[in-house]
C-alpha cells in the first residue's frame, strides 16, 4: 500500500538524506519560558548524578552498581546477590513508572530527565553555541574550507568536548567500582592500574563519539522508547502538539502579512515561519503530527511562542496537549488504563516496601556438606558436618559471631575458632559441627533451626537439614 503524500516524511528519518548520507541537523539556540525551567532541572540533575556516587550514607555509597563483584548501593541501602529479587521488583517498578508517565505525558521523560538529553542539550550544545554560533554561524562553518579560522574553533571544541567526556567516563566509572576506590587509583597513579586506565578511555572514546558525532541519533535510531511510544500513546495522551484546528483554519498556513484579518480571510495561526523546525534538535516539523524522532523538548513551544508574541496572535498553538484536547476541546482525564498502572505500581511499592523492611542486615546460609552421612559420637550423639557462609549488608564489623541450635536440644562446634568477626559489607565462610543426641530427632532426616549470635543478640535465624538413622524414626 503507497503511503499517503502528507505522510512521506514517515517512510525515513529527518537526519538521513536520500542517498543514505547524513543530514546533520544544526538546532538554533533554544530560549524561553520552558527552556529556562529545563535548565533548572537539568542543573539539580547533573549535580546529583555527579555527586551521587561521592555522597554515603551510613557510610555506604548513595549509589553504585558494582556488576563485577555484584554489589550494589541504591539510595545508601546495599544490595548483594541474595538480595536480587529486590533488585528486580525496583527494575520493574522504574519500567512501569516510565510506562505511566508516557501513557499520561508522552515522552517527557525523554525531554526533561534522559541524561542523554540533558548532557547533548544542556552542555555540548550550549559549548557549540559559544564556540561556533548559532544555526546560521555554525552552517557556514560546516560548509567553509579548512582554514585556521576552522581549525581553530574545531580543536578548541574537540578538546573540550574530550575533557567533558574523560570527566564524565571517570564519574561513570565511579558508579561502577566504588568512589573510593576511584579515588584511590588516581592516587596511585594512572599506570598503576593500566586495565582500569585502558577502560576508562575506552569509556571516554564512547561517551566522545555519543555526543560529538552520533548525537541525536541515539535518540532516533539507537533508543527504542521512541518506538514504544506508538504502543502506550493514545489520543488521550498529553504530548508537545501543534494545534492543526487552528494553525491550519479553513484556507491553510500562511506567510504573516502586516494589519491583514486573518480570521476574515480564514487562514490559519501558523504563518509557516519554520522556526519550530529550525530550533528543533531532532531536525522535524513538528506540524506533521506526533513523530518517533519527538522528544518533547518544548524547545518548539518557546520558539512558537515567541512569533506568536510578535504577530500579536494568542500562543500556544504548539503546546502540550492531547489529540482529543485539540479536536473535542476534552480535558485530561484519569482513565482506566491509568488507574490499572496506577494500581499495579501501588502494589509493586508496598510489596517492596515490606520486603525492606523485612530484609535483614545478615544474611546466613548454612548447608550440609555434600556427600557427606552422619556420625555417630560418644553418648548417643549423631554429628552431621556443614559449611556456613555469613554475609554482612552493613558498613560495621558484626564481632563475637557465633552459632547456637534453636530447634533441639545439641551442640554447635566450629572447626578453628568459637567466635569470629564478619568484616563490613564483607563475608566469612566455614565449617561446622552440629550435633544432637539421637533420641531428640523425629527421623532420619530433620529440620534444624540455628540462630547467629553477635554477643547475646540474635541478628539472623537459618534452617538446615539434618540427616539421622532411620532406626530412630
Amino acid at each position: 500500500m503507497e503511503t499517503p503524500k502528507n505522510e512521506k516524511f514517515r517512510d525515513s528519518i529527518g537526519t538521513v538524506t536520500k542517498e543514505g548520507k547524513r543530514a546533520w541537523v544544526f538546532p538554533k539556540k533554544p530560549s524561553g519560558r520552558l527552556y529556562e525551567y529545563r535548565k533548572y532541572v537539568s542543573y539539580v540533575l547533573l549535580i546529583f548524578l555527579f555527586a551521587a556516587p561521592f555522597v554515603k550514607i551510613n557510610g555506604n555509597q548513595f549509589l553504585m552498581f558494582n556488576v563485577l563483584e555484584r554489589r550494589f548501593n541504591i539510595f545508601g541501602f546495599p544490595f548483594w546477590p541474595q538480595d536480587f529479587h529486590l533488585f528486580v521488583i525496583m527494575m520493574i517498578i522504574g519500567v512501569v513508572f516510565v510506562i505511566f508517565f508516557t501513557v499520561a505525558f508522552g515522552r517527557i521523560f525523554c525531554g526533561w530527565i534522559c541524561p542523554q538529553t540533558i548532557f547533548m542539550e544542556m552542555v555540548f550544545r550550549r559549548i557549540e553555541y559559544w564556540i561556533d554560533g548559532d544555526r546560521g554561524k555554525q552552517i557556514r562553518l560546516n560548509k567553509m574550507p579548512w582554514n585556521a579560522e576552522k581549525i581553530r574553533k574545531r580543536v578548541l571544541k574537540w578538546t573540550i568536548f574530550f575533557i567533558i567526556s574523560f570527566l564524565i567516563a571517570n564519574v561513570f566509572l565511579a558508579y561502577l567500582i566504588g568512589s573510593d576506590r576511584l579515588i584511590q587509583y588516581i592516587l596511585d597513579g594512572p599506570f598503576s592500574h593500566l586495565s582500569t586506565l585502558i577502560s576508562l578511555l575506552i569509556f571516554t572514546g564512547v561517551f566522545y563519539f555519543i555526543f560529538a558525532w552520533f548525537r541525536e541519533q541515539v535518540c532516533i535510531i539507537a533508543c527504542p522508547y521512541g518506538r514504544l511510544q506508538g504502543v502506550l500513546l493514545d489520543n488521550k495522551s498529553i504530548v508537545v502538539a501543534y494545534d492543526h484546528k487552528r494553525g491550519e483554519k479553513e484556507v491553510g498556513r500562511a506567510k504573516f502579512k502586516k494589519n491583514e484579518d486573518r480570521e476574515a480571510s480564514g487562514k490559519g495561526d501558523c504563518i509557516d515561519c519554520f522556526q519550530c523546525v529550525h530550533v528543533c534538535p531532532t531536525g522535524i516539523d513538528i506540524r506533521n503530527g506526533t513523530q518517533l524522532e519527538c522528544v518533547n523538548c518544548t524547545a518548539c513551544i518557546d520558539a512558537c511562542d515567541s512569533i506568536m508574541e510578535a504577530v500579536n496572535l494568542p500562543k500556544g498553538l504548539i503546546r502540550y496537549a492531547s489529540e482529543d484536547n485539540i479536536e473535542k476541546k476534552a480535558k485530561f482525564k484519569f482513565t482506566p488504563r491509568l488507574k490499572g498502572y496506577t494500581a499495579v505500581l501501588f502494589i509493586l511499592v508496598a510489596v517492596l516496601t515490606g520486603m525492606l523492611f523485612l530484609r535483614n542486615d545478615v544474611e546466613a546460609r548454612i548447608l550440609r556438606l555434600p556427600g557427606q552421612l552422619y556420625e555417630h559420637k560418644d553418648n548417643n550423639m549423631i554429628s552431621n558436618v556443614y559449611t556456613f557462609k555469613l554475609v554482612n549488608k552493613t558498613s560495621a564489623a558484626i564481632e563475637g559471631v557465633r552459632f547456637e541450635l534453636l530447634s533441639h536440644k545439641g551442640e554447635v562446634k566450629l572447626v578453628a575458632h568459637d567466635e569470629f568477626v564478619v568484616p563490613p559489607q564483607g563475608l566469612s565462610e566455614g565449617t561446622l559441627f552440629i550435633e544432637i543426641n539421637a533420641s531428640a530427632l523425629t527421623g532420619d532426616k530433620d529440620r534444624v533451626e540455628i540462630g547467629v549470635y553477635s554477643g547475646d543478640r540474635l541478628v539472623e535465624t537459618t534452617t538446615a537439614a539434618f540427616l539421622g538413622p532411620r532406626s530412630y524414626k
